[in-house]
């Protein structure tokens, strides 16, 4: 029957049909809700045997299965060879709608829901609808105050494990995924997904508004809220509101007093990382930013632009009393005060 392509064997629930008795059976406890094969050690049940086999590797911690790439190693050969894919670059599920490609059936099954608009898990307590039920159960934690994944370098907790690896990854500095491009380095995958379109240019996510394309569909949900005002993020301090959770995460800190970014140079701490990455240049003496008029270098951007309204003549900031017009925000305050007589 396999190669008559005949599948007899339909499932009375929703019609689905197999080529084998085993495989409808096996189907159909999806519907019942049986599972038959119970670990002993910890009495979670499976619904096949393969499962629990599966499951039970997770008890022994063993990983038999090594990639001759880069010798991680798996515990199930499936992981691996989804692994592999990092690799070699192939990309086998293929959306039919937009023509984006993905390592992993779930991950285009995940995807498809965004053309779909499907949103199935539902949170009882807020009424919020998620794509997957993974994503749901995070966000339940958020209600309950749930944080069961630890870092156990610093002791810091998380709602989901996905976060608990990435913060890790500042504790140990590994970067395993590199650009072919420009040999720039990555903690995660997705980040050097991300970097790999400013190289090609690829914008697939446009603004149905203006019509603006940007590289993800995050940045896209975020330009929005300047059509729209939306600033859903507030700050139970202060009241502020913010149109990006990671400034409001940022504006926390004030309150907080978290410095989290440490200089291993000097030991002084910063809010932010793009505030280390300025301040290790102190030490570094790099300056990576070059005036094309006078080839004058600067370690921040900010500094060249202050610096190039000396040849361009530009002078933005307006005094509202005399009409004086000035460089920077600062020359302008300092010369208010003697409207003021501050």
């Amino acid at each position: 029957m396999i190669h008559t392509g005949e599948k007899p064997y339909q499932c009375s629930d929703c019609g689905k049909t197999f080529n084998q008795m085993g495989h409808l059976k096996r189907h159909q406890r999806i519907h019942t809700g049986e599972k038959p094969y119970q670990c002993a050690t910890c009495g979670k049940s499976f619904r096949t045997k393969g499962e629990l086999t599966i499951h039970q590797i997770t008890h022994t911690g063993e990983k038999p299965h090594q990639c001759s790439d880069c010798g991680k190693t798996f515990s199930h050969l499936s992981s691996l060879k989804t692994h592999r894919r990092m690799h070699t670059g192939e990309k086998p599920y293929h959306c039919s709608d937009c023509g984006n490609t993905f390592t992993q059936a779930a991950h285009l099954k995940r995807h498809q829901k965004n053309h779909t608009g499907e949103k199935p898990y539902q949170c009882a307590t807020c009424g919020k609808s998620f794509k997957t039920k993974g994503e749901l159960t995070v966000h339940q934690r958020t209600h309950m105050g749930e944080k069961p994944y630890q870092c156990s370098d610093c002791g810091k907790t998380f709602t989901n494990v996905g976060n608990l690896k990435k913060h890790q990854m500042m504790h140990t500095g590994e970067k395993s995924y590199h650009c072919s491009d420009c040999g720039k380095t990555f903690t995660h995958v997705c980040n050097l997904k991300r970097h790999q379109m400013i190289h090609t240019g690829e914008k697939p996510h446009q603004c149905s508004t203006c019509g603006m394309s940007f590289r993800t569909s995050e940045k896209r949900t975020i330009h929005q809220r300047t059509h729209t005002g939306v600033k859903p993020y507030q700050c139970s301090d202060c009241g502020k509101t913010f149109n990006q959770l990671g400034n409001l995460k940022l504006h926390r800190r004030i309150h907080t007093g978290d410095k989290p970014y440490l200089c291993t140079t000097c030991g002084n701490c910063f809010r932010t990382n793009r505030h280390l990455t300025v301040h290790q240049r102190t030490h570094t003496g790099v300056k990576p930013y070059h005036c094309s008029d006078c080839g004058k270098t600067f370690n921040q951007v900010g500094n060249l632009k202050r610096h190039q309204m000396i040849h361009s003549g530009e002078k933005p900031y307006h005094c509202s009393d005399c009409g004086n017009t000035f460089r920077s925000s600062s020359d302008l305050t300092l010369h208010q005060r003697t409207h003021t007589g501050e």
